[in-house]
């Protein structure tokens, strides 16, 4: 067996935690490729370190003396983590390259990936392992899209037998320029190398054991999710549950490669198993989690459409693309459109759109209703279940929450509710309470 085993910020953030990591890939000889972020907080009141190179850029931008004091501190991060480390180690002359490419103006991509870089370079030194600079196997086309095709042939030059460290977080362009994934981007590397090289299981390490049913923050101690299918892992990111980079999920899933979600501080908890669909086990609940988020807007158009039916739909829909709105959901009916859009996105374009599709689609009946808060119950048995969505809605009722919109695919993974904001803790503790009843009674 093969593993690819990243390690995020919070697991790397001083020696004492460096020393752990080291601890956990080593008592496994199947973890063999290994993703570092940058150093997170070592406490609260602490900043990451990809943040101190942000604001170092920030700085430097302003005041070039100033921003070269504020990398000093950040030299003496890595510093203090060698010296207890205790290793035969100096980034001196890394410390002198980066300064010298601030100096002329760098860009920031390239300064805030510094943060893995070096801490992969201290990793591998701790480990016995090879580093492998993320720029020479990670690539971006020129628009700065991830280019599967070359890196994948980049990683065909590495023995399935290597043993190496390779930097999260970033990679480079066709003209070697440094690139950088969205912020959180260390999951997708991770995710990546596992597909490249052909991993069984992408193990990835932080500061939690795993994924839990419910936000702990509304109801008190949510059960753990002990297995969870990728179909079900994206309905519950979508609808705003913290549980993984969402493009992360993607190279592994194309690969069949299942994640486990572990806690550095608590390796011997098993944590959470996101699997392919058609691996589901014995492990997997009847319902997985709820999630929700508040802030939608919904928008609904109503016309009597006679011949003009088949250009309804791409008619209103085509105003939204080109106010560059992203609509979310469009629960429909004959002669009625609802669209569902984030509050932020359509926020100071609101009268326009409504000017515009007044004046090309002349509903007869426009309806707006703001503050809308939209929430999932997800679970892949859901679908064979008949009465599931009537249980459901049921449910609601029984705690006086009036439910504006219902949304339900053909798959039946989830069911959608859109309710007031008001209610939204109310339903997010209904859904949890029906779905551990369900669980129950399985």
């Amino acid at each position: 067996m093969r593993k690819t085993v990243k390690f995020g910020g919070s697991s790397l953030a001083d020696a004492v935690q460096m020393r752990k990591v080291a601890a956990i890939i080593l008592a496994d000889e199947s973890r063999r490729y290994v993703v570092p972020s940058a150093p997170g907080k070592r406490f609260k009141e602490d900043t990451k370190v990809t943040d101190m190179l942000i604001r170092c850029y920030e700085i430097q931008k302003k005041d070039a003396e100033a921003g070269r004091r504020s990398f000093y501190d950040i030299e003496a991060r890595y510093d203090s983590i060698i010296e207890e480390l205790g290793l035969d180690l100096s980034l001196d002359e890394e410390y002198r390259q980066i300064l010298s490419r601030l100096d002329e103006g760098t860009s920031l991509d390239y300064l805030a990936s510094r943060g893995e870089y070096l801490n992969g370079i201290i990793l591998a030194k701790l480990l016995g392992y090879r580093f492998l600079d993320a720029a020479d196997y990670i690539f971006f086309d020129a628009k700065g899209n991830f280019d599967e095709a070359k890196t994948m042939t980049a990683f065909r030059a590495i023995s399935p037998e290597e043993r190496f460290v390779l930097p999260g977080f970033y990679g480079a362009t066709e003209n070697h320029r440094i690139h950088t994934f969205s912020r959180g981007g260390s999951d997708i590397t991770g995710s990546i190398v596992s597909k490249a090289m052909a991993s069984d299981v992408y193990e990835n390490w932080t500061d939690v054991s795993g994924f839990l049913a419910a936000d702990p923050r509304i109801v008190e101690n949510p059960s753990p999710i002990h297995e969870i299918s990728y179909s079900e892992l994206r309905e519950l990111s979508y609808m705003g549950a913290s549980v993984f980079h969402e493009e992360a999920i993607f190279p592994a899933r194309s690969a069949g490669i299942p994640i486990n979600i572990r806690n550095t501080n608590i390796p011997s908890d098993e944590g959470t198993w996101i699997v392919p669909d058609d691996q589901i086990t014995d492990a997997h609940k009847f319902i997985t989690g709820v999630a929700g988020k508040k802030g939608f807007v919904s928008l609904s158009f109503e016309k009597d459409i006679g011949s003009d039916k088949l250009a309804f739909g791409r008619k209103v829909l085509q105003v939204f693309e080109e106010a560059m709105v992203m609509v979310e959901h469009v629960p429909s009916s004959i002669g009625t459109m609802t669209v569902v859009v984030d509050s932020a996105e359509i926020s100071g374009k609101e009268e326009s759109i409504l000017r515009r599709i007044r004046r090309e689609i002349d509903p007869y009946s426009v309806t707006i209703e703001h503050n809308l808060a939209m929430l999932a119950i997800v679970g892949v048995a859901m679908k064979d279940v008949i009465g599931m969505s009537a249980g459901i809605l049921e449910e609601l009722a029984k705690v006086g929450v009036s439910v504006k919109l219902v949304i339900q695919g053909i798959k039946e993974i989830s069911l959608i509710v859109g309710v007031r904001e008001e209610d939204f803790e109310k339903t997010i503790k209904a859904l949890y309470a029906f779905a551990e009843k369900c669980n129950k009674d399985e």
